[in-house]
């Protein structure tokens, strides 16, 4: 099934470009660590990440978020990318809510992987390996099936 959103206006993109990246890097960076913390990003298979910079660079949105990986786990990144992954939003969402695999979006030219293929492709296994179910902002991407949510009382 293939996640088809709204279309994002192209001004969203031309005004973002102009914009800080560094709000939307730190809210990544924040979600990785907190993954990280969580243990479903294991410190192990994390380790060939260590040292390495990566961007994500979502198109119609004009956002790019850098940021690397090092022993006291994700921060916000200023040097160029080792790996550069560009796509527009949808399908960076069907990818995380794992409606489509990063092969088929790359094939399809919807995915554009750049700089160190390798480090692309460790990445991409990263990401398989990971148990998304355990974390409730899968559920989410997921239409909002299984999360749990908190009985108010009164």
């Amino acid at each position: 099934m293939t996640r088809r959103g709204p279309r994002i206006p192209g001004f969203v993109a031309r005004i973002n470009r102009r914009l800080p990246q560094w709000p939307p890097t730190l809210a990544l960076v924040a979600t990785l660590q907190a993954a990280r913390l969580a243990k479903l990003l294991d410190d192990e298979a994390l380790s060939p990440l260590c040292g390495r910079v990566f961007e994500i660079d979502v198109t119609d949105m004009g956002l790019r978020c850098r940021f690397g990986y090092g022993r006291r786990g994700f921060a916000p990144a200023w040097r160029d990318p080792d790996v550069r992954f560009r796509a527009p939003l949808e399908a960076f969402l069907a990818l995380a809510a794992r409606e489509e695999d990063a092969d088929t979006l790359f094939f399809q030219r919807r995915l554009v992987v750049e700089g160190d293929t390798e480090l692309g492709l460790a990445v991409r296994n990263l990401l398989d390996a990971i148990e998304w179910e355990k974390w409730p902002l899968f559920a989410l991407l997921k239409g909002g099936r299984g999360v749990r949510r908190p009985e108010i009382e009164g």
